[in-house]
């Protein structure tokens, strides 16, 4: 049967099982959304901004594990979806972009709103397509969801001319095997290699110090249940980056929570003094490792990731295991059992663990709280309580989003979400709307600066509209605070343009928008706000919490320098505290 693009385009999303899209419509993509309104079965969230779109999809598929899809027109609504785009790149997040382009005989005359959108994210994405016949149209489209959700996950972006979505054909969906054959050079490595599971076995049995160092692939994959397996039966401590966060249960006696940059003292310490690291669905990010001279170094280091790119990019590694986290764990883990999983020196290993509990006792993550002053980090412990710790959290970028990391702890996988790798300001409150809209039996809180607040804060319209009661948690210090920090710790307190005391009074803000606003200046306010906020079920509502405005996130290693030289919260260096267990 003839049908236009428009109608194949709509047909073959449901064939996928798209559920809800996230966009704005626009003169170069409005036979789309002719179809969309035509067809009905899939929602649409009309975002305020593109970008706020975009970050609404990445948010839907880091919360529910499903591919994310946001829609815009040509022009400056496809340049609007860049920095989205660009976020889900760096931090492996399945999202199909899907952006209007001017008619295809007009392409490359400087039309009205034409821009390269396809040259301009060749850099910043998995793969992308630019259509240029209806027949290819199906299949251009199921590839691109097989591409952004297998392998290391990432985002695709297709590009469509108005004329293709004008155009009649009769051309069939194809199917899930067509389309595998369809791209016979993409077959992203799952298995393992068997040899160099045997090895990565037997180097583990052999340590005396192992440390498990857990990244967002261990949440892609899904492997909680292996990590803690694995874990448990060799007595291994495991740390986790930012990304991997809820991988592997912090309240778990062998969790050592975050290192890198702001990391826990003893999980730093731990890595430094290791001499097995076990790399899992992690990439040696230079916030992780500061001074590759001097990251763990004295340890052999096997990696497993699913993406051989990754694999001795930033470090050598001695055993490189290709393939996806869950399935080479579970395979690693088999292999122990059939050697007897026996740790060949038990006396060592007990005296490792030992001593992380000596680290853990005597410098655990802590600050001075305040009965006069609300501690940005007491705000978060609160939501951690008035949530059970069964929230879903999302974050912008600055110090709000490493206190969010820190004090709230994480029990699975797909509950920490914020801008890991490109640090987007701005990212927190749209990722939190399509979080929401994934997992709507969850409460979901999104633990923003008001910096970053300020950037995406128009998408406060379209929680409004659509009734979606996330929870805005401002930490207000009325600063760049990030900046402000390396300010005063790296530039002589020199605050060069990081003074926010000119902004909205965010309760009339959200007044004004149709949604609820508290604030809380005293510590006494903080959680009867909270649990204000808790009982607000059918909008969205902002808690402007007026915090400590020259508070520090604390411990931090300086940029490129080692574990060695972590500046902790009492202000001591980190080789000032204690006699390390290797290096005087």
């Amino acid at each position: 049967m003839l049908r236009k693009g428009a109608d194949i385009i709509i047909e073959t999303l449901k064939k996928e099982g798209v559920e809800v899209i996230f966009g704005i419509p626009g003169g170069a993509i409005m036979e789309v959304y002719d179809a969309l309104y035509r067809h009905g079965g899939i929602k649409h969230i009309l975002a305020r901004h593109e970008q706020g779109a975009g970050h609404m999809a990445e948010g839907y598929a880091r919360a529910t594990g499903k591919v994310g899809v946001a829609m815009s027109t040509s022009g400056p609504g496809a340049t609007n979806l860049v920095t989205a785009i660009a976020n889900a790149y760096m931090d492996s997040v399945p999202v199909v972009f899907i952006t209007g382009q001017v008619p295809t005989h007009l392409i490359g005359n400087d039309a009205f709103q034409e821009v390269d959108i396809v040259g301009i994210t060749r850099p910043i994405t998995k793969h992308n397509f630019l259509v240029k016949r209806i027949e290819d149209l199906p299949l251009i489209i199921r590839q691109a969801f097989y591409i952004a959700s297998t392998g290391r996950p990432g985002p695709v972006l297709i590009d469509i001319p108005k004329d293709i979505t004008q155009k009649l054909s009769d051309v069939s969906i194809p199917t899930d095997e067509e389309v595998r054959e369809s791209l016979p050079g993409y077959k992203p490595h799952v298995e393992g290699n068997p040899q160099q599971i045997k090895k990565a076995a037997k180097l583990i049995m052999s340590a005396k110090r192992p440390v498990l160092y857990v990244g967002g692939g261990a949440v892609q994959s899904e492997a909680q249940k292996e990590l803690v397996e694995l874990a448990e039966l060799m007595k291994i401590p495991v740390t986790t980056t930012n990304m991997g966060k809820g991988a592997f249960p912090e309240d778990h006696p062998l969790a050592l929570h975050m290192l890198g940059m702001h990391g826990t003292y003893y999980a730093n310490m731990a890595v430094y003094n290791c001499d097995l690291l076990i790399a899992v669905g992690a990439r040696f990010d230079d916030r992780v490792t500061g001074k590759v001279e001097e990251f763990a170094p004295q340890a052999q280091i096997i990696h497993i990731d699913i993406d051989p790119a990754s694999i001795s990019k930033n470090i050598t590694v001695d055993v490189p295991i290709v393939g996806d986290v869950k399935i080479v764990l579970r395979k690693l883990i088999e292999e122990l059992k059939k050697e007897g999983a026996k740790i060949l020196f038990p006396k060592e290993r007990q005296e490792w663990i030992e001593r992380i509990e000596g680290w853990k006792k005597n410098y655990p993550l802590r600050y001075r709280n305040s009965d006069s002053v609300i501690k940005p980090q007491y705000v978060v412990e609160q939501i951690w309580e008035a949530t059970k710790g069964d929230a879903i959290i999302t974050a912008g970028v600055g110090q709000h989003q490493m206190w969010a990391a820190m004090f709230y702890k994480y029990k699975f996988p797909r509950q920490f979400i914020n801008s890991g790798g490109l640090g987007t300001m701005g990212f927190g409150f749209p990722a939190a709307i399509g979080a929401k809209i994934g997992r709507p039996e969850k409460e979901v809180f999104v633990i923003d600066g008001d910096g970053s607040f300020v950037m995406t804060m128009q998408e406060l319209i379209t929680a409004v509209q659509y009734k979606v009661p996330v929870k805005i948690a401002i930490i207000n210090n009325a600063y760049l605070g990030m900046v402000r920090q390396w300010q005063e710790l790296f530039y002589d307190r020199r605050y060069a343009e990081v003074d926010l005391s000119v902004q909205p009074d965010f309760v009339k803000l959200a007044e004004a928008c149709g949604a609820v606003g508290f604030r809380a200046e005293k510590p006494k306010e903080v959680r009867e706000i909270i649990e204000e906020a808790l009982k607000i079920q059918d909008k969205p509502v902002v808690l402007d919490f007026v915090v400590d405005r020259e508070e520090n996130v604390l411990p931090m290693v300086p940029a490129g320098k080692s574990y060695r030289d972590m500046i902790l919260e009492d202000g001591k260096k980190a080789v000032e505290a204690e006699t390390m267990y290797l290096v005087g």
